[in-house]
């Protein structure tokens, strides 16, 4: 994904989503400690921001430098550029070493991942037996939008990753290799809500931020075509009214397998 980002990453900072302080607090209650938390795939750092307000310590981490040069500042928060070289060993120690991460978090990001090495050093860096691991995707429901986003949908497919298919499908077949804590499963996230309010302009300015979009513009094509946003218009009922979108967000959350924490041992 290096790269991915890179042309939209001011843009990326300023219109994607933050996510509700109530999932932070309860991630934060299932940790005995709170010393050091993994942002992983931080981006512009809006999950960074939020789970800094419970731990010590904060390490976010991205391919894209570019992209961590306009995340928010925060005391607590150390913005750690790994490019695709860093080699497992490497990342472990940036990271403080085996056994040395409260929490790790991965919002809309790990789908991304190189997954068996992304998971290799999570359970080496994982506190042993008690550290936490939480990974998340978010959809935004269009339901009022049903024509424009079907045809936006149809324009938007030649140009999606393959990877993002994780994503579409809420997560339900990435793979998760983890014990359950009870906040979803491998197979079975759990589904959380929350809410998104924004323009019409405000949201097609968050839609260019996404991948396909980015592939598409440096390809020369414009997705939101004329007819697109006529219909789009229509259907929000003009372009400068605030909207409220119900969002579903779907999360893994685990802990060391007892092979892995016996492993460390």
């Amino acid at each position: 994904m290096a790269g991915v980002f890179d042309k939209t990453a001011e843009q990326y900072a300023q219109r994607r989503p933050g996510y509700p302080k109530e999932w932070f607090s309860m991630l934060a209650s299932l940790t005995p400690e709170h010393k050091v938390a993994w942002d992983a795939g931080s981006g512009s750092g809006q999950a960074a921001i939020s789970v800094a307000e419970h731990y010590d310590q904060v390490i976010a981490t991205d391919v894209s430098a570019t992209q961590l040069k306009h995340a928010a500042e925060h005391p607590k928060v150390r913005y750690l550029h790994t490019p695709i070289s860093t080699s497992e060993d490497e990342l472990v120690s940036k990271l403080g070493g085996d056994n040395s991460i409260d929490l790790i978090i991965s919002a809309t990001a790990v789908h991304w991942f190189d997954l068996p090495f992304f998971y290799s050093v999570a359970n080496r860096v994982l506190k042993k037996p008690h550290g936490i691991i939480a990974v998340w995707t978010y959809g935004i429901d269009m339901q009022h939008l049903k024509n424009s986003s079907k045809m936006l949908l149809e324009a938007v497919l030649p140009y999606s990753d393959p990877r993002t298919r994780h994503l579409l499908e809420g997560y339900k077949k990435l793979p998760f290799p983890f014990e359950s804590v009870g906040y979803g499963s491998e197979g079975s996230p759990v589904e959380l809500s929350m809410e998104i309010e924004m323009t019409l302009v405000e949201f097609v300015k968050s839609l260019k931020t996404v991948s396909a979009f980015v592939k598409a513009e440096e390809q020369g094509v414009e997705l939101f075509s004329d007819e697109i946003l006529k219909e789009m218009k229509k259907e929000w009922g003009g372009t400068t009214g605030r909207r409220k979108f119900s969002s579903i967000s779907y999360m893994l959350v685990g802990k060391p397998k007892s092979d892995q924490s016996l492993a460390s041992n």
